[in-house]
C-alpha cells in the first residue's frame, strides 16, 4: 500500500515538473488570451448578480449560488496569465503598475478572493440582504483592481 503512494506521489511530482515547464514556455499573447478570457466569464457570472443587487433582475437564490460558486473557481485564474513575458502586449489594456508594484496587484487579487468568498458565504446563508451587501463588496474589488492596474477607455 505505502508503494503505491510512494509511486502516485511520485507520479504527480513528475507531472508537476512538466506541467510548470509547459507552462514557461506558453506564448505571452496566449497568456493574454487566457486571463482575458477568464476575465469576461468573471462578467458574466457577476452582471446577473449585480443587477439583483441593484433591483434590476428579480432576486433568484438558485441563481446567486450557482454564479457565487463559478466565481470563486473564476477569479483564481486570470493572476498567473500577468507574467513578466506579457508586458508590453498590444492586445491588453494592464497598466505597467501590474508589473512595477506586484505586491498592490496581489492585495487587490486577495481583496477581490475575499470578497468572492464572502459573497459564497453569503448565497449559502440565502439572505438576500447579505448578498446584495457581498455583491457590493466584489463590485469595490472589482473597481479597485480596474481603476489601478487596467488602462481606461
Amino acid at each position: 500500500m505505502k508503494k503505491r503512494f510512494l509511486l502516485a506521489g511520485l507520479a504527480l511530482a513528475l507531472g508537476t515538473g512538466y506541467t510548470l515547464t509547459a507552462f514557461s514556455q506558453v506564448k505571452p499573447e496566449v497568456l493574454v488570451k487566457q486571463r482575458q478570457a477568464a476575465m469576461t466569464l468573471q462578467g458574466k457570472y457577476f452582471g446577473p448578480l449585480a443587477g439583483m443587487a441593484q433591483g434590476k433582475v428579480p432576486y433568484d437564490a438558485g441563481v446567486v449560488a450557482y454564479n457565487a460558486s463559478l466565481l470563486d473557481a473564476l477569479s483564481r485564474m486570470p493572476w498567473d496569465g500577468f507574467a513578466e513575458s506579457t508586458k508590453g502586449e498590444k492586445a491588453t489594456r494592464a497598466l505597467p503598475a501590474v508589473y512595477a508594484d506586484p505586491a498592490k496587484f496581489k492585495q487587490a487579487q486577495d481583496q477581490l478572493h475575499t470578497a468572492v468568498g464572502a459573497l459564497g458565504a453569503a448565497a449559502k446563508g440565502g439572505n438576500e440582504a447579505a448578498v446584495k451587501a457581498a455583491v457590493g463588496d466584489v463590485n469595490k474589488a472589482c473597481g479597485n483592481c480596474h481603476d489601478n492596474f487596467r488602462e481606461k477607455q
